[in-house]
């Protein structure tokens, strides 16, 4: 899953994206208000972790700004501004939940998680094509009751191909949404963890769910 965090504060900023990632997620980072709100309305985030007090414009206005578009990105403010008034605002805003600083990270990945089980309008927590389930937020996998021992990279792609179940990703989108990274043409990243993942998922089991087309990309789907 895609996490944008929106502080100006370096050392904040990366200790979540190091902690972010060692539990699955892809993180982007933007250290300005402005360039924040362009991100989140563009990047197809499934979280926004946002400060209150950003350079460009603050967070009350990025969130403002994001819920003017229509766009309904969970937000979880996490920043300094302690005030009964600043925790009212940001919820009345439309904020998922308020973390204020300082915390522990247990916490915040417990209310990143808790907020992204919540809302009607969210898929649900445990994609299922055929036997293959994919539990996001407890990041898990099983194929046919059988547990599937993954790595991180390899759940983000699952994960990744079982939300968008049907549809044929390119690599460049793949590269995207689970590396983070602009796909290099020359780069085997994307084929190399398919064939690893495929590996786990498929080669036990009669039925294959991981399809190649041919000068495209992927595609998770029952065929049977």
């Amino acid at each position: 899953m895609k996490v944008l965090i929106i502080e100006d504060d370096t050392r904040t900023a990366e200790y979540l994206r190091k902690g972010l990632g060692e539990a699955g997620f892809t993180v982007d980072i933007a250290s300005r208000g402005d360039d924040g709100l362009h991100l989140a309305g563009t990047g197809g985030y499934d979280l926004v972790v946002l400060d209150v007090l950003l350079p460009g414009r603050d967070g009350w206005s990025v969130l403002a700004g994001l819920r003017a578009t229509g766009r309904q990105t969970p937000v979880l403010f996490l920043t300094a501004a302690d005030a009964v008034t600043d925790r009212v605002r940001g919820l009345e805003l439309g904020a998922d939940d308020y973390l204020v600083k300082p915390f522990a990270f247990s916490e915040f990945l417990a209310r990143v998680r808790s907020v992204l089980r919540r809302g009607a309008a969210r898929q649900s927590d445990v994609l299922r094509v055929a036997d293959l389930e994919v539990d996001t937020v407890r990041f898990a996998a099983s194929r046919a009751g059988c547990k599937l021992d993954l790595t991180p990279k390899e759940f983000s792609l699952i994960a990744l191909l079982a939300r968008r179940a049907g549809d044929v990703l390119s690599r460049t989108v793949i590269a995207e949404q689970v590396w983070d990274m602009n796909f290099d043409s020359d780069s085997n990243v994307v084929d190399v963890h398919v064939r690893r993942l495929r590996a786990k998922v498929d080669d036990p089991y009669p039925t294959k769910l991981i399809h190649t087309v041919r000068g495209v990309g992927y595609v998770l789907e029952d065929r049977g």
